[in-house]
């Protein structure tokens, strides 16, 4: 079955990601994915480096970013083409700009309207708990264009967690997508 990683974050994000894009894309490659999207919090820094891998080993790379909003949910953006790519380029630079050296600060306001050739991951907590806040939101914001990402652990409560998710994406319209 084809399948594409659409959240990866790569040494670019720093404390979080362990290996370079290259790496990344080489990998992807050798594990038969047809795609592969680099998606560093707040920023395009490892594309670069990974779209010169993906030409030399033949995969599809697909540029994003991870965001987590102030006020909401945390979100993978992917760009579909050229004006995508420069609307991330925007938002990325108004998120570092509003906030201090190696933060960034973005609200749900500031993805509304301005992302028309994104499409758009919600990635749900882990808590079982949490109660689906900024889901119709996110439905609104990227309606056609929004999926709601699920991301199995293989750990306890794998199954509570999909079922949790397959119910909120059903009540609010959004298509399951499998990261991770």
């Amino acid at each position: 079955m084809p399948y594409a990683e659409l959240h990866c974050i790569s040494n670019y994000s720093f404390l979080r990601g362990a290996s370079r894009p290259e790496e990344l894309v080489s990998r992807a490659q050798e594990q038969g994915y047809t795609a592969l999207a680099i998606t560093d919090e707040c920023s395009l820094a490892g594309v670069v480096r990974a779209h010169e891998q993906a030409k030399r080993v033949g995969l599809k790379l697909i540029i994003g970013t991870e965001l987590r909003l102030d006020d909401g949910p945390r979100l993978v953006l992917l760009a579909t083409n050229r004006h995508g790519y420069t609307q991330l380029c925007r938002l990325i630079t108004r998120g570092r700009r509003q906030a201090a050296k190696g933060a960034y600060e973005l609200y749900r306001k500031d993805l509304e309207n301005s992302l028309p050739d994104c499409l758009a991951l919600f990635i749900p907590p882990r808590e079982l708990s949490w109660d689906g806040a900024g889901l119709q939101w996110f439905g609104r914001a990227f309606s056609g264009r929004g999926w709601l990402a699920v991301n199995l652990l293989r750990e306890g409560g794998d199954e509570q967690y999909l079922q949790q998710w397959q119910a909120a994406a059903e009540k609010h319209g959004l298509p399951l997508v499998a990261t991770g």
